[in-house]
């Protein structure tokens, strides 16, 4: 999958700017709304973002501390030109190199189904993390699987469906 990206992400955030930023305010209008996520984003808070892309989720949330994390070398050129107070890293969310409960909040957004083993991947989530905000493409193939893993793994505290994924609020 990082060869795919590498290979549109000049085009990227034209491809899909509009729909990320679209989908972080619906998330950031829930957050506020709903008594239950209100302690998902502070200002204090260390995020990390997993399958950043060029850093658009990454660079939304106004926390102390950002960190993305993407396996296409090229999104993460960009995202590093986008956001330069924000550190980002080449890797993939199946070997997350932090420590356990090092973010108060993980996101991941419309990455999930792109993961080479969903269950590793979302395993080193829930273990870097203490709140979750997980999205993934309502049409993928693995749906099923991904919800049968998220129910398994995650508290849900939440959830949306907007145009093209289903928005996982999880402890």
């Amino acid at each position: 999958m990082p060869t795919y990206y590498n290979s549109i992400a000049k085009g990227y955030d034209e491809l899909h700017a509009e729909e990320q930023l679209k989908k972080l305010e619906l998330i950031g209008k829930e957050i506020t709304l709903t008594p239950e996520l209100q302690d998902f984003i502070k200002p204090n808070y260390k995020l990390l973002d997993v399958g950043c892309g060029t850093g658009i989720s990454t660079g939304f949330f106004k926390v102390k501390d950002r960190t993305g994390i993407d396996p296409s070398k090229s999104l993460i050129r960009i995202a590093r030109v986008n956001y330069p107070t924000i550190t980002f890293t080449v890797g993939s969310a199946e070997q997350l190199l932090y420590k356990d409960k090092q973010f108060d909040i993980v996101i991941s957004l419309t990455a999930i189904q792109n993961f080479d083993n969903l269950e590793k991947g979302l395993n080193e989530i829930k273990r870097v993390g203490k709140h979750y905000i997980l999205t993934f493409l309502k049409k993928s193939p693995k749906h099923e699987r991904i919800k049968e893993l998220l129910q398994q793994k995650f508290t849900i505290i939440k959830t949306i469906e907007e145009d093209k994924d289903v928005i996982y609020f999880c402890r």
